[in-house]
């Protein structure tokens, strides 16, 4: 971890940014993938990069690219070790970071169905990669991974449930002797 708590950094300064645009790739190391695997929950992550075109368009920087991983998961209905690519694009604008960003009056927001995105938070003229390729792998990964072909099938033999309403069905039937 770098001493902002970053798992995996790769800052980038406005200033770096040449008028003809910058790429950059990046690759996490395997302690960087390590712990991701453990922050996300995953049997194993053997793989994790992201590639960025990054160009300038006056104070903001304009950043497209996307984030690449194999994930080990196992499957949630047979527990069997699977493995999946994720593959996530990246479409971001970054704007320096301003005290009136959000809403000039009286510090109220307002977005309508029209706005169009808001750009993100550039600090202090740096945008850090590691934190967006960490941010765009996580929102990438199958919460419910499933092996090719595997279904659920519910047990046959299962008991019945006590239902609130089966007391109240007890009552309706009638006591012994009587029809």
């Amino acid at each position: 971890m770098n001493g902002q708590g970053q798992v995996w950094s790769r800052p980038v300064a406005i200033t770096d940014v040449p008028d003809e645009g910058l790429h950059v790739s990046i690759e996490a190391d395997s302690q960087t993938r390590e712990a991701l695997a453990r922050t996300a929950g995953l049997r194993d992550l053997p793989r994790l990069g992201a590639s960025f075109d990054i160009n300038r368009k006056g104070d903001n920087l304009h950043i497209e690219g996307e984030v690449i991983a194999t994930v080990g998961q196992n499957c949630v209905v047979t527990l069997d070790p699977i493995e999946k690519n994720l593959c996530e694009l990246v479409d971001l604008v970054f704007a320096p970071q301003s005290a009136g960003a959000l809403g000039e009056d009286n510090g109220e927001a307002s977005l309508g169905m029209t706005d169009a995105e808001p750009p993100e938070p550039m600090v202090n003229g740096v945008v850090d990669l590691g934190a967006i390729a960490t941010e765009y792998f996580l929102l990438g990964i199958d919460p419910y991974p499933r092996k090719d072909g595997a279904v659920f099938e519910a047990s046959a033999h299962q008991e019945p449930v006590d239902s609130p309403f089966a007391a109240l069905a007890a009552l309706k039937k009638p006591p012994l002797g009587r029809k």
